[in-house]
């Protein structure tokens, strides 16, 4: 049987070390995000699935405080903790942190929300998507390899909380996305938001 060197001791014990590091990390994303990143929470998006690049994306976001932080208690395990946000959240990670928790999350089964959606909206979202949205969110804004998140099958009032923070400025993103928002009338946005929400397939 092979010896193990003090080196290679070292490094084992290292690696189990950070395994057991993201399990506590993703355990307190999971505790308001759902198991798995899959959310149960209406006002919390679903992150499973995103891409790599676009989780990072939105935590460097909150850092650099373009994303507005709402202050939150915790939904699951100790919910007796002190309410928080993604500020202080994402301030508190070290950049490795953030990319290992990104790499998880990609690697994760995005679930569609299970929702009630106006259905005689749905036709008219549709074609505001194709007209205005699909060069940037493919597949009716269902892939994440477009790096742009995935919006068909959030919940819906986290969406009409997203789109409220975009029209204001709160949130920042690119100029084009702005000026595409900047559009769009109250009903069509209404209009794309059942639209993402009917596709729970």
């Amino acid at each position: 049987m092979k010896k193990l060197t003090l080196g290679m001791l070292i490094l084992c014990l290292a690696g189990a070390a950070n395994a057991s590091s993201l399990d506590s990390l993703v355990k307190e994303c999971d505790d308001c995000h759902g198991n798995n990143g899959v959310s149960l929470e209406a006002d919390i998006p679903t992150i499973a699935g995103f891409s790599a690049t676009t989780i990072e994306d939105m935590m460097f976001a909150y850092i650099d405080k373009k994303r507005p932080a709402t202050r939150s208690k915790f939904r699951r395990g100790d919910t007796g903790r002190p309410a928080t946000d993604m500020y202080v959240i994402a301030t508190n990670l070290a950049e490795t942190d953030i990319e290992r928790l990104a790499a998880y999350y990609a690697k994760q089964t995005f679930i569609a929300s299970k929702q009630k959606f106006n259905r005689d909206l749905v036709q008219a979202g549709s074609k505001l998507h194709t007209s205005g949205c699909v060069k940037c969110h493919e597949a009716g804004g269902s892939s994440a390899d477009d790096d742009a998140g995935i919006l068909a099958g959030q919940w819906i009032p986290y969406l009409q909380q997203a789109f409220k923070e975009y029209r204001s400025g709160e949130r920042k993103t690119l100029r084009k996305m702005t000026k595409e928002i900047n559009k769009l009338s109250e009903k069509d946005i209404d209009a794309l938001i059942h639209f993402y929400a009917s596709q729970q397939e």
